[in-house]
């Protein structure tokens, strides 16, 4: 949807819960479920209450390696969003930490917005929404007022985050929301499967990360451990084809990672990459990590 479909200001309902995603470009997009989804076919129309907001404000400079996941994840961890703050609420990020990401990495945010409870999330439209249709699609937009909200608009919270001071973090088993920095770690975790892909992980922007690591790994010579799987599950086929053509299949391949066409796939437990019994350790990139998937 966002690479081919969505366009700023538009009202976007699937039935799934991480249709938010699409919010990235400045869309009101939320799940529903099937009868809403036969409903809308018949009438044109779905029926919602109007939601509260929630204001989150990302200050500063990202340091290397820290990525709109692990500020997904702090969010996650804070206590009033643990005690349910979020829950059927609209997340609007906005900031200067949020001028500094790509639209790839503003969906990671809004994606995630129903691990925090929310009902959507929403970042209003800037130029790089504009470059980024323009460059997807060739189409172009302009942004227009009512495309962000009003000075002196009321939330029901603020959060402030100062994405200088975040480090690369984990969720440990059980729930998105059981954050910690990887620095905590002091010892070293056996892993059995890695995996990297679905709609939160699975973009373009996560592809170069995976790349950047693996191409390096290639280039040395080194394999995936004997015992341990690395998947790797293109988000669409537009991914898998940008990968193509940026060369990056050959490290994927050289360093023994296991392709995987577009699909749920393991955040859904239909497919490879989740666990099939308690010992096994899993390293995933997927937005949740609840029992069973």
């Amino acid at each position: 949807m966002a690479e081919r479909y969505a366009k700023l200001g538009e009202l976007i309902v699937g039935t799934d819960s991480h249709t938010p995603h699409s919010g990235a470009l400045g869309c009101v997009a939320f799940g529903v479920g099937t009868t809403d989804i036969a409903n809308a076919f018949v009438t044109g129309a779905v029926r919602i209450v109007m939601p509260e907001c929630i204001k989150v404000e990302l200050v500063g400079e990202r340091r290397p390696g820290v990525t709109a996941k692990d500020i997904v994840l702090h969010l996650l961890a804070l206590p009033q969003i643990r005690a349910g703050a979020g829950v059927g609420r609209v997340f609007e990020f906005a900031g200067e930490g949020i001028a500094a990401l790509s639209i790839d990495e503003r969906a990671t945010l809004t994606n995630m917005t129903a691990e925090l409870g929310g009902f959507t999330g929403i970042v209003a439209p800037d130029t790089e929404t504009v470059r980024f249709i323009k460059e997807r699609r060739g189409e172009n937009f302009a942004i227009e007022n009512w495309m962000r909200s009003d000075e002196g608009a009321t939330y029901a919270a603020e959060i402030t985050v100062n994405v200088a001071i975040l480090s690369p973090m984990l969720a440990r088993p059980g729930d998105p929301g059981n954050g910690l920095a990887m620095w905590t770690l002091t010892e070293p975790v056996n892993v059995h499967i890695a995996y990297g892909g679905s709609c939160t992980a699975g973009k373009r922007d996560d592809f170069d990360c995976y790349h950047e690591v693996l191409s390096w790994a290639a280039e040395r010579g080194l394999r995936v451990a004997d015992g341990v799987q690395l998947f790797l599950q293109f988000g669409t086929i537009d991914v898998r084809q940008y990968c193509e053509e940026k060369g990056y299949l050959d490290a994927f391949i050289a360093v023994g990672a296991q392709l995987l066409q577009p699909a749920c796939g393991a955040c859904a437990n239909c497919g490879p990459g989740s666990s099939e019994a308690a010992d096994q350790v899993v390293i995933s990139a997927i937005n949740r990590n609840f029992p069973g998937r």
